[in-house]
Protein backbone atom coordinates (compact mmCIF):
# COMPACT_ATOMS: atom_id res chain seq x y z
CA UNK A 1 0.00 0.00 0.00
CA UNK A 2 1.22 3.07 -0.84
CA UNK A 3 0.98 6.22 1.48
CA UNK A 4 0.34 10.15 2.27
CA UNK A 5 3.01 11.64 4.73
CA UNK A 6 2.26 14.23 7.05
CA UNK A 7 4.72 17.29 7.78
CA UNK A 8 5.67 14.85 10.82
CA UNK A 9 6.78 12.32 8.47
CA UNK A 10 8.54 15.10 6.75
CA UNK A 11 10.27 16.41 9.50
CA UNK A 12 11.32 13.01 10.36
CA UNK A 13 12.94 12.26 6.87
CA UNK A 14 15.12 15.72 7.13
CA UNK A 15 15.63 14.78 10.68
CA UNK A 16 17.24 11.81 8.91
CA UNK A 17 14.71 9.26 10.57
CA UNK A 18 16.31 5.74 9.61
CA UNK A 19 12.70 4.26 9.79
CA UNK A 20 10.85 6.68 7.70
CA UNK A 21 14.03 6.38 5.24
CA UNK A 22 13.79 3.00 5.11
CA UNK A 23 10.36 2.05 4.71
CA UNK A 24 10.13 5.52 2.21
CA UNK A 25 12.82 3.43 0.17
CA UNK A 26 10.99 -0.02 0.68
CA UNK A 27 8.01 1.92 -1.07
CA UNK A 28 10.04 2.81 -3.80
CA UNK A 29 11.64 -0.22 -4.47
CA UNK A 30 8.21 -1.83 -4.85
CA UNK A 31 7.00 0.67 -7.34
CA UNK A 32 4.81 2.05 -5.19
CA UNK A 33 5.22 6.57 -5.51
CA UNK A 34 4.19 8.27 -1.92
CA UNK A 35 2.17 11.40 -2.24
CA UNK A 36 2.75 14.48 0.15
CA UNK A 37 0.53 17.25 0.00
CA UNK A 38 1.58 21.33 -1.57
CA UNK A 39 0.37 22.40 1.41
CA UNK A 40 2.31 19.93 4.07
CA UNK A 41 5.54 20.85 1.42
CA UNK A 42 4.99 24.45 2.62
CA UNK A 43 4.19 23.56 6.22
CA UNK A 44 8.06 22.41 6.46
CA UNK A 45 10.03 24.09 3.86
CA UNK A 46 11.91 26.68 5.69
CA UNK A 47 14.91 27.32 3.60
CA UNK A 48 16.77 26.23 0.59
CA UNK A 49 19.26 24.53 2.63
CA UNK A 50 16.93 21.31 3.70
CA UNK A 51 18.61 18.89 1.11
CA UNK A 52 17.32 15.79 2.97
CA UNK A 53 13.78 17.05 2.63
CA UNK A 54 14.15 18.14 -1.02
CA UNK A 55 16.25 14.15 -1.37
CA UNK A 56 13.38 12.87 0.47
CA UNK A 57 10.31 14.64 -2.08
CA UNK A 58 12.36 13.83 -5.27
CA UNK A 59 10.41 10.36 -4.89
CA UNK A 60 7.34 11.45 -3.91
CA UNK A 61 4.37 13.04 -5.96
CA UNK A 62 2.76 16.36 -4.53
CA UNK A 63 -0.50 16.85 -4.56
CA UNK A 64 -2.07 19.88 -5.46
CA UNK A 65 -4.81 21.55 -3.71
CA UNK A 66 -7.42 22.87 -5.83
CA UNK A 67 -10.53 23.96 -5.85
CA UNK A 68 -12.58 21.03 -5.79
CA UNK A 69 -10.31 19.85 -2.99
CA UNK A 70 -11.07 23.02 -1.09
CA UNK A 71 -14.80 22.56 -1.36
CA UNK A 72 -15.01 18.84 0.02
CA UNK A 73 -11.78 19.74 2.50
CA UNK A 74 -14.14 22.57 3.88
CA UNK A 75 -17.17 20.25 4.35
CA UNK A 76 -15.51 17.80 6.44
CA UNK A 77 -14.04 20.25 8.12
CA UNK A 78 -17.28 21.03 9.76
CA UNK A 79 -18.28 17.65 10.12
CA UNK A 80 -15.63 16.96 11.92
CA UNK A 81 -15.18 20.33 13.98
CA UNK A 82 -11.39 20.01 12.96
CA UNK A 83 -9.44 23.43 11.99
CA UNK A 84 -6.62 22.14 10.37
CA UNK A 85 -7.44 22.11 6.88
CA UNK A 86 -4.22 20.93 5.83
CA UNK A 87 -4.45 17.80 8.13
CA UNK A 88 -7.85 17.09 6.82
CA UNK A 89 -6.20 17.68 2.91
CA UNK A 90 -3.71 14.95 3.63
CA UNK A 91 -6.44 12.88 4.60
CA UNK A 92 -9.24 13.52 1.93
CA UNK A 93 -6.59 13.01 -0.66
CA UNK A 94 -5.74 9.20 1.12
CA UNK A 95 -9.15 8.55 1.04
CA UNK A 96 -9.56 9.33 -2.48
CA UNK A 97 -6.61 7.17 -3.61
CA UNK A 98 -7.17 4.48 -0.69
CA UNK A 99 -3.73 4.93 0.51
CA UNK A 100 -2.78 4.92 4.15
CA UNK A 101 -1.44 8.16 6.45
CA UNK A 102 2.27 8.31 7.51
CA UNK A 103 1.85 10.82 10.57
CA UNK A 104 3.51 12.05 13.68
CA UNK A 105 -0.09 12.96 14.84
CA UNK A 106 -2.57 10.18 14.87
CA UNK A 107 -4.61 11.56 17.94
CA UNK A 108 -5.05 14.81 15.24
CA UNK A 109 -5.95 12.76 11.98
CA UNK A 110 -8.08 10.07 13.99
CA UNK A 111 -11.23 12.26 14.13
CA UNK A 112 -10.76 12.98 10.35
CA UNK A 113 -10.24 9.18 9.14
CA UNK A 114 -12.58 7.69 11.41
CA UNK A 115 -15.69 9.50 9.47
CA UNK A 116 -14.78 8.19 6.15
CA UNK A 117 -15.88 5.00 4.61
CA UNK A 118 -14.00 2.71 4.25
CA UNK A 119 -11.28 4.36 6.48
CA UNK A 120 -8.38 5.69 5.74
CA UNK A 121 -5.86 3.88 7.95
CA UNK A 122 -2.59 5.57 9.75
CA UNK A 123 0.34 4.71 10.83
CA UNK A 124 2.97 6.72 13.23
CA UNK A 125 6.18 7.75 13.06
Amino acid sequence: MSVVYDAGALIAAERSDREVWADHRVRLEMGLVPVTTAPVVAQVSRSGRQAQLRRFLRGCEVASFGSDEAHDVGALAGRTKVADVVDVHVVVTAHRRSFGVVTSDVGDLQPIADVLRPRVRLFGV
